[in-house]
């Protein structure tokens, strides 16, 4: 599912000079191992850096949006936002995920729509961005994929109360969530939940808890009624 990373690159607004980093950036260690591409490596120590990069440019934002909220407070705001499903979403925005290698085994098994990756890679996508042009060019993507359009991101990450006050406002809607799929090993699980909204199935998440498969159930969810609601 690659794509040509002049694509991504348009999409990002940037053309890295060291392609190489790029690369980097959005290989997976599954593939790194299956290709033996020891030259280019996989992602990880650029997400240890991109997620530093991400926690400096994101704190400072806070601290200037609300100038009047004490610190903790201020921490969970930038936690809830820069979080690992928030940062998959923003991720998937831009279609970051199409762009991600991935080792066959990996591939198949689903995980392109694993948070975990998706966040993982935007974070050194971050971090490759941050030595390729410096901060400025790191700072200003954040800004525009990741701290962007926080009223919808927090509609996402509480989609699940969201939709309930939807369905509350409606008239005789009942409101279910189906487990319709577990599998991976205890430290490992994937959860797949199914949303019914009167009987009608309005959408479906994944998620490495069922909280998690719900929240992006119910969000799918709140689109849906939201179309028709418009229509």
């Amino acid at each position: 599912m690659n794509k040509s990373f002049d694509g991504l690159e348009e999409k990002l607004g940037y053309s890295f000079k060291d392609k190489s980093l790029l690369l980097q950036a959005l290989t997976h260690s599954s593939f790194a191992n299956e290709q033996r591409i020891n030259s280019v490596g996989d992602y990880e120590r650029l997400e240890f850096l991109g997620d530093a990069v991400l926690e400096l440019v994101s704190s400072e934002f806070f601290f200037h949006k609300y100038p009047d909220i004490p610190e903790g407070k201020l921490t969970k705001i930038r936690s809830s936002n820069v979080c690992e499903p928030a940062l998959a979403y923003c991720a998937r925005e831009f279609g970051l995920d199409g762009y991600i290698r991935l080792g066959k085994g990996e591939e198949q098994t689903g995980g392109r729509k694993r948070d975990s990756i998706v966040s993982d890679v935007c974070e050194a996508l971050i971090g490759a961005m941050y030595l390729d042009g410096g901060m400025q060019v790191a700072h200003d993507f954040i800004h525009k994929y990741i701290l962007a359009d926080l009223e919808n991101k927090t509609l996402f990450l509480d989609s699940k109360s969201v939709l309930q006050e939807m369905v509350q406002a409606s008239d005789h809607m009942s409101l279910e969530y189906k487990l319709v799929d577990e599998k991976g090993p205890d430290h490992d699980k994937e959860f797949t939940v199914r949303v019914y909204v009167g009987g009608k199935r309005f959408g479906e998440g994944m998620g490495k808890t069922k909280k998690s498969a719900e929240q992006k159930a119910a969000y799918e969810a709140i689109m849906k009624l939201r179309e028709i609601s418009a229509t």
